[in-house]
């Protein structure tokens, strides 16, 4: 079964030791980096697994390989002999492991190593992603049995995730460390076990005195509880989000949550990816069970399905698909999600007489507007783009315009309900506000289908003139639930919510 593993990059071994005393019961092992160490505490790390009472991996990284050591390899060298030297006969107070690029050839080295049971990591890195032949490389690290190979690489797209998943698999039942590294490989290092790699690396992003070990790593306490990454096992069932970038999310601290209370075997991961081809090859090769499908592939997504809701149908989105024995099935939970949050939050359920102006003409705009002629609102479509605008408001025969000065006076026949449907305002996105000239009165009830952050930009401005509000995490909670629905073939357990909402959110 796969491990954590805390990287220890602390510039002091006193540090580092409070950092391991902080996850000691999230973490498996522990990586001093020993590049990250004040020099004059490089001199000392002899004692330190016997002070860590955890096996400890001694690494010191050059800077060619991500790393902060830029002395010469004659330094690093003795350094590492230093870790190494006056073994104890309890290995518990030696290395468990040292770290060794496989370009280092240094007998003496490995010989004492592995005289006093401390096993070599033969590990080679590519921070610049431009393997040509991963495939190679790893078939030419394979030296000794003993040993545990270690691949890095920077991946640059679904792909290269999907090559290291591969590699992995072709190398089944060898000791090895696979890592994609940044923000398309943050999955690799969630399931560790279907990579087949013998650990995960982790950081301690609280400890601003602690630079993260390496793009992508996650904290160990997230891994630990959030993922249950020691609960991870080959017939451990995958759900997960797609879209990009996928910076800032929910699905996972709610679908793990209810998994744990519910005690079912599954993990929901968020995988991040450039393509929706890639996306589905990457669910083929890891046999994922259902996806929530997110910006920006609601609409792309669509050919690639096997069957289609009515939802999806009639609107052409989807936000989720799951595996059945006819492929894949293509869903759409926001809809039912969306209506009922708008008419719980405006009080009612007929909205004939209600007139709503709508800014944006994605995927989400499409969704509420079907949504609001289903309910038989007057409606107020308002875009950058105006010929989206334009061809979302023609079949329903609603009122279209852009967004500027001229078209904004327009919202003032349409104000009894504002929503905000564009991404404009989202955590890691744009921090604008497109309706900024519009003057609220105070008597519209505003919504934002954003929920991170909780009160965004056109949020705060109507907050400020007096309007009522709401964001879209109501919306996100109730679609959840229906996806789980979807998922596990029943409904959503009503009773966990509000512990949910307590420990999650």
């Amino acid at each position: 079964m796969a491990k954590i593993c805390i990287c220890l990059t602390a510039k002091t071994l006193w540090r580092n030791l409070q950092i391991i005393e902080k996850y000691r019961k999230y973490v498996d092992l522990a990586e001093l980096r020993v590049d990250c160490l004040d020099p004059d505490e490089r001199l000392l790390i002899r004692r330190f697994p016997e002070q860590a009472n955890i096996p400890v991996i001694l690494t010191i990284r050059r800077d060619i390989d991500g790393g902060h050591f830029v002395s010469g390899e004659g330094s690093r060298v003795n350094i590492m002999a230093r870790g190494l030297a006056y073994a104890d006969m309890d290995k518990r107070k030696n290395f468990a492991y040292i770290d060794l690029e496989e370009d280092i050839n240094v007998p003496s080295l490995e010989e004492a190593a592995r005289t006093f049971g401390t096993r070599i990591i033969r590990s080679y890195h590519n921070i610049r992603g431009d393997e040509k032949d991963l495939f190679a490389r790893a078939r030419s690290m394979f030296r000794n049995g003993d040993e545990i190979v270690k691949v890095g690489i920077t991946a640059k797209s679904t792909w290269d995730v999907l090559n290291l998943l591969r590699l992995g698999k072709e190398f089944k039942g060898r000791d090895k460390i696979l890592i994609a590294i940044g923000h398309y490989g943050v999955y690799s290092r969630i399931l560790a076990e279907q990579f087949g790699s013998f650990l995960s690396y982790t950081s301690s992003p609280t400890d601003k005195d602690a630079v993260y070990g390496a793009p992508g790593q996650f904290d160990a306490k997230d891994l630990a509880r959030t993922y249950r990454f020691r609960d991870i096992t080959a017939s451990t069932k995958i759900y997960g989000e797609t879209g990009f970038p996928l910076a800032f999310t929910d699905g996972p601290r709610f679908f793990n949550k209810s998994f744990e209370m519910e005690n079912i075997d599954a993990v929901y991961v968020p995988f991040p990816a450039d393509s929706i081809p890639a996306c589905m090859e990457l669910a083929k090769e890891l046999n994922i069970e259902g996806l929530s499908v997110t910006l920006p592939y609601t609409e792309s997504v669509l050919p690639f399905l096997d069957g289609q809701t009515p939802e999806v149908q009639r609107i052409g989105v989807c936000n989720l698909m799951s595996r059945g024995s006819q492929g894949w099935l293509g869903a759409n939970t926001d809809p039912r999600a969306f209506s009922d949050s708008l008419t719980e939050f405006i009080g009612k359920t007929n909205l004939k007489r209600v007139r709503v102006t709508v800014i944006g003409a994605g995927g989400s705009a499409k969704t509420a507007v079907s949504e609001l002629h289903r309910l038989g609102a007057k409606v107020l479509i308002l875009n950058r783009t105006v010929h989206k605008a334009r061809a979302l408001a023609l079949p329903y025969k609603f009122a279209w315009g852009c967004l500027d000065s001229q078209d904004v006076e327009m919202v003032d026949r349409y104000s009894d309900v504002i929503i905000q449907t564009t991404p404009v305002g989202m955590e890691g996105s744009d921090t604008g506000d497109l309706a900024e000239g519009y003057s609220f009165t105070g008597k519209e009830k505003v919504m934002d289908l954003i929920y991170r952050p909780k009160v965004t930009p056109f949020l705060k401005r109507a907050a400020d003139a007096g309007c009522q509000i709401q964001n879209g995490h109501d919306m996100f909670i109730r679609q959840a639930k229906y996806q789980y629905a979807h998922f596990v073939g029943r409904d959503f357990p009503e009773h966990l919510l509000p512990r949910i909402k307590q420990e999650v959110f």
